[in-house]
């Protein structure tokens, strides 16, 4: 049964503790309309709308003061936050954290554990389905497909490499800019998807960043 839950933009982030270590799940938001509640959560923290209708236990949330991230403004999103701080916890140096979600964040912590500022752009699907929305022949498109070519000559995979593309000069751009010693950590829901097209740059591919930290601070 689920002990934590990360309400995000788009999806809801669903975790558990098992033998074999921290079991996690997507699922979509629950329909406000229908009957829900809410599992015996251990934590929880939202970062996305949470409708009035769909109660969580006050009592369980996080919120980003309890998160022991040095210097963290007061609008820093609670998934930034909990990302940055287990990422520098584990590395025990200067991070670059990219979120690839529905938003693509760059979160820098620096090597004393100090929030040191970050960047925020669109993410993959909101990418492409503002190219939909802003084209007259562009198609919806979902970003699933795999070993993409890096000169496709279908549409919908030539719209996907481009938007990877960008994410991906974003990134390491901004990798560029740092100092050594400052690790690259990628995490998010198409982190899988990013990280061939970051290699061989040296980082750390941690999908689950965000309910990793949930875990241990609850």
């Amino acid at each position: 049964m689920a002990e934590l839950l990360l309400v995000g933009n788009s999806r809801w982030h669903w975790a558990e503790r098992s033998p074999s270590g921290l079991r996690c799940w997507d699922s979509p938001p629950p329909d406000p309309d229908e009957a829900w509640s809410a599992p015996p959560l251990r934590a929880w923290a939202a970062v996305g709308a949470l409708p009035a209708a769909l109660a969580l236990p006050e009592a369980q949330r996080m919120r980003l003061e309890q998160v022991p991230l040095a210097e963290a403004p007061a609008w820093l999103g609670i998934d930034r936050a909990l990302a940055g701080w287990w990422a520098w916890r584990q590395q025990q140096a200067a991070v670059l954290v990219a979120d690839a979600g529905t938003s693509l964040s760059l979160t820098l912590v620096d090597e004393q554990g100090r929030f040191a500022g970050g960047r925020l752009s669109a993410g993959l699907a909101l990418q492409l389905r503002s190219l939909h929305q802003g084209t007259a022949q562009l198609p919806l498109t979902q970003p699933a497909a795999e070993n993409l070519p890096p000169w496709p000559r279908e549409t919908a995979a030539a719209m996907e490499v481009g938007c990877l593309q960008a994410m991906v000069g974003a990134v390491k751009q901004a990798m560029e800019q740092l100092e050594d010693g400052c690790t690259l950590w990628l995490t998010g829901g198409d982190a899988e998807l990013l990280a061939p097209w970051l290699n061989p740059s040296p980082l750390v591919v941690a999908p689950q960043l965000c309910l990793e930290a949930l875990d241990q601070l609850s």
